[in-house]
C-alpha cells in the first residue's frame, strides 16, 4: 500500500504496488497537498497538510491539516486553517496521536500562523513550538 499527495491533485492510494491508483481526498474543499504522513504505529492513521509545500510562481494554497483514522475512507479537518501552505508533517513512530506540523504560511505576504506546531492529542489542539516572525515560514 502506498499514498501520494499531489501539489494540486489531492491524495491517491494504491494497494497493488502502483498498478492502480484511486483518489481518496476528492471530497475535501482543497486538492492542494503539501505533505502527508502515515503513522508508523498504525497504518490506518494518515495526516495530510494542505497547501503546496514549495514556493513557485503558480501555486495553490490550502486550508489546514486533515486526518483519517480509516486509511483514507473518511477525513476530518483538524485546524491550522490560515497556514495556507503546510510543508511538513511528521508522526511520532511510537504514538499516532503525537504529530508535528511545519507551516510555511502565506506565499505572498506576512502570516501569523507560520512556524512549527506540535499536537500531543491527535490534532485536537496544536501548540506552536517554534516561531520566528510572521515573514519566516517552516519547512
Amino acid at each position: 500500500m502506498f499514498y501520494v499527495g499531489v501539489n494540486n491533485g489531492g491524495v491517491w492510494k494504491t494497494t497493488d504496488y502502483g498498478l492502480v491508483w484511486k483518489p481518496i481526498f476528492d471530497d475535501q474543499p482543497t486538492g492542494s497537498v503539501g505533505d502527508l504522513a502515515v503513522a508508523p504505529s498504525n497504518p490506518n492513521v494518515i495526516y495530510v497538510g494542505s497547501g503546496e509545500g514549495v514556493q513557485r510562481p503558480d501555486l495553490s494554497t490550502g486550508d489546514g491539516i486533515y486526518k483519517s483514522t480509516d486509511a483514507g475512507k473518511t477525513w476530518r479537518h483538524l485546524g491550522l486553517r490560515d497556514g495556507q501552505q503546510i510543508s511538513g508533517v511528521i508522526v511520532d513512530p511510537r504514538d499516532e496521536n503525537r504529530v508535528f506540523v511545519a507551516v510555511l504560511g502565506h506565499p505572498y505576504g506576512p502570516n501569523a500562523e507560520r512556524g512549527v506546531y506540535r499536537s500531543p492529542n491527535a490534532g485536537q489542539t496544536f501548540e506552536r513550538v517554534f516561531y520566528r516572525d510572521e515573514t519566516t515560514g517552516s519547512s
